[in-house]
């Protein structure tokens, strides 16, 4: 087997595992925010325990780059498409622990989450949980328009976040009473804000990789 077809393969598998990790934080970010709805701390702590999963897809897919890094030369190009992966996996890492905080929380919160009201965090939750697709898949794809088109989809998720933000501000003033509970859910809120924010990162990786050009110094 040439060096070039091992590189290939070997590429592969990280594209693929790639894609496997992005499916396990996007089914985590769907979990949690089920779980917020429906009061269900089963599925809550199922999203806390399946974080193990991700963390360790972090690792393998840390070890094949670094692997490939040390092994086999890659030239310029290929050398870029390796570091953008390490950088983004880091992203993908951080949006799975992000997930198991808001599991966590959600457990918090206990009967009277006053989640199923706010239709606007699982809005937010289905637009980032895309984002972070979207920009895996700008990846595999090599396609710098999906991967620049993050940050106009980011927008919406800054106006639903204000949106909620001064909902919970309101219902605050309205019932003091609920402070504890709307503070919980604003940490929530500030989670997927973060997860977009990664999401954005993963797509500035994407145009590194494709063009050897950062929108952000180094």
């Amino acid at each position: 087997m040439s060096i070039r077809v091992r590189y290939e393969k070997e590429l592969k598998e990280v594209f693929e595992n790639l894609v496997l990790m992005c499916r396990y934080i996007e089914l985590a970010i769907e979990k949690c925010i089920k779980a917020l709805k429906d009061m269900d701390y089963d599925l809550a702590r199922e999203v806390c325990e399946e974080d193990k999963r991700i963390d360790k897809l972090e690792r393998d897919i840390e070890q094949s780059c670094l692997k490939i890094l040390v092994m086999e030369h890659p030239l310029a190009s290929d050398f870029r498409e390796i570091s953008a992966a390490l950088k983004m996996i880091t992203d993908l890492e951080r949006i799975g622990d992000q997930a198991h905080d808001i599991a966590e929380i959600t457990i918090k919160l206990g009967d009277e989450g006053t989640a199923n009201k706010l239709v606007n965090i699982p809005q937010m939750a289905t637009i980032v949980t895309q984002m972070v697709k979207d920009g895996v898949q700008a990846y595999i794809n090599r396609d710098l328009v999906l991967a620049r088109s993050l940050d106009q989809t980011d927008d919406k998720v800054d106006e639903l976040f204000r949106i909620i933000m001064s909902d919970l501000t309101a219902l605050i003033k309205k019932d003091p009473d609920s402070a504890e509970r709307a503070i919980m859910l604003m940490m929530i809120t500030k989670y997927l804000e973060r997860i977009g924010d990664h999401a954005i990162n993963i797509g500035e990786w994407v145009e590194y990789a494709i063009t050897g050009s950062h929108p952000k110094k180094l």
